[in-house]
Formats: structure tokens, sequence, C-alpha cells
């Protein structure tokens, strides 16, 4: 793991939980300051060194809010202090506007709990025709750490771009981040996949463990990676599909995207994300991050 992937997976991790982070604001507030240990310098506009003591309150005041205490050895109190005193948490910093007075104010308790979670909600380059709000934000919480930060930009829609695979295609040209498909069946349904890289033409499955599947039908459920095979994602001027094993896709689409189907597979340990395995395709979204 990469010293960008530790760091951001510990912010994520700290900032993700919002509802509990919510009801136990106050308490953890109270926590950092009897250990008087909060400090950081001011990493956003100087580029200096994040603050070891900030980093190690953080995780104690997460710990606390979980109600779990994390014991490590010497060696890993080190490792993981080098993994987050890195450039790369620096430029993470800069994504997430983190500045000293964020971190110091003692205004925090202050703050009215129906008003935070919009600093966890994404910005978008469109309006979604397809998500609603609180949908947003659940996925939210489980994308990639490298997202965080960036906005949500609308890169393709059956609705401005047609019902074309090589037209997805061709506008996944030139995109360098993870990519989250959204679709919505006839019967009303919502579902996709964030892959970790852009769609594209391929002889072979691509992509990694960063790749999901998700489903809002009928409740909200995210699918990761099992480790049991790298059948990600497998494109070409045909079909586009997600996952495999056992000879069944996780997600399968025609190459007019009109026509979708469903199964279980072992890539993901899903079950199927529509209400009927063959589904018709409504409406298609693909977001990007950058």
């Amino acid at each position: 793991m990469t010293p960008l992937t530790e760091a951001a997976a510990t912010l994520h991790k700290y900032f993700s939980n919002i509802e509990k982070y919510q009801n136990c604001l106050s308490k953890a507030t109270a926590t950092l300051e009897s250990l008087q240990w909060l400090s950081c310098t001011d990493a956003v506009h100087t580029g200096t060194q994040v603050s070891v003591t900030y980093s190690i309150t953080q995780e104690m005041a997460y710990s606390h809010l979980l109600g779990t205490t994390d014991v490590v050895s010497v060696a890993e109190y080190h490792r993981r202090i080098d993994a987050l005193n890195s450039e790369e948490l620096r430029t993470l910093c800069r994504r997430l506007k983190i500045t000293r007075e964020d971190l110091n104010s003692k205004q925090a308790t202050n703050i009215k709990t129906d008003l935070e979670p919009e600093a966890f909600r994404p910005n978008l380059s469109d309006p979604s025709e397809l998500l609603q709000s609180d949908q947003i934000e659940k996925l939210t919480k489980h994308l990639p750490p490298r997202t965080i930060g960036y906005p949500w930009t609308l890169v393709y829609s059956t609705a401005k771009h047609g019902m074309s695979l090589k037209t997805l295609y061709r506008t996944m040209l030139g995109l360098d981040t993870p990519v989250l498909m959204v679709i919505k069946d006839s019967d009303g349904q919502v579902f996709g996949a964030l892959a970790s890289e852009p769609f594209k033409v391929s002889d072979c499955f691509y992509g990694t463990g960063e790749t999901f599947l998700f489903t809002f039908s009928p409740d909200f459920e995210v699918f990761k990676w099992t480790g049991d095979n790298m059948f990600f994602i497998k494109g070409d001027m045909d079909s586009l599909a997600f996952g495999g094993g056992g000879g069944e896709f996780a997600l399968w689409l025609d190459g007019d995207l009109y026509h979708g189907r469903s199964h279980s597979c072992k890539t993901f340990g899903n079950h199927t994300l529509s209400k009927r395995e063959d589904f018709i395709i409504q409406d298609i979204e693909i977001w990007a991050f950058e």
C-alpha cells in the first residue's frame, strides 16, 4: 500500500462514518482537548509537514467514536507516521481543503449537525437524473480514496449522447480516473458499477480490486471484490461486461445499450442487481472524478 493510499484510506475512514461522527462530535472534541495533542501546521497554504500529534489524535478520536482501541507496535507506529507525513498527504489535504483553522477551531461543537452532511456531499458538474441526494451520499462512502475531494463530472449520459456503446467509449478518451456507471432500467430500478479505470475496448479483462458493483434494488447494497478471480471489466464493440466465473457475468450490456443482464458471479459475490436477470435499459449516466 502506497503512502498516498494509506493516508487517503485513513482520512476516508475517519470522515465517511458521518452519522456516528455527528452523534459523537461533542464527545470526541472534548477528548481531543483533554489529550492536548490537537495541533497541525498549515499544510494547505505553506505545504509544510502535517504534525505527527494531529495524526495520532485523529486515529485515537476515530477509535473513540467506534468504541475501539488500536494498539500497535513501535515499528508499525513509525510506519503509519511516515505514511501520514508525506508529500502525497499534503496534496490530499489541499484537495480536502483542510486548514489549521479547521482543525484547531473550538467552534466545532457549535456546528449544527443538520448542516454537516453538506460537507460530505460531492459537487456535481450537472444534476443527476438517476440518483437522489441520499443515494449519492451512500455511494460516496464506498468510492476509492483517490477520488476524495474531486467533483463528479458527467462524462456520458444516454439523454445527452444517445444509446451507443461506441459513443460511450469515445467519451472515455483522455480520462484518467475511476468512473461510476449508473443504470436505470425499465422497471425503475437503479444499479451499476464503479470501474477502477475508464471503459475501453480490450482483448481481455482489465481493472483492479477497486472495482465494485452496487444496487438500490430494492435496498442499497455494495458488492466488493471477493479475491476469487480478476475478471473485473471486459469491453468490446458489441458489449460491456463486469465480473465473471461460472460462465456468467455479474453485469452485461449490449452494444446498443438497450438490453442488459445481471447474474451472480464469483468476482463480486453479488446477487442479481436488477429485479430480473434480463432487463431493458432506460438511462445510463457515467461520472468521472476530476
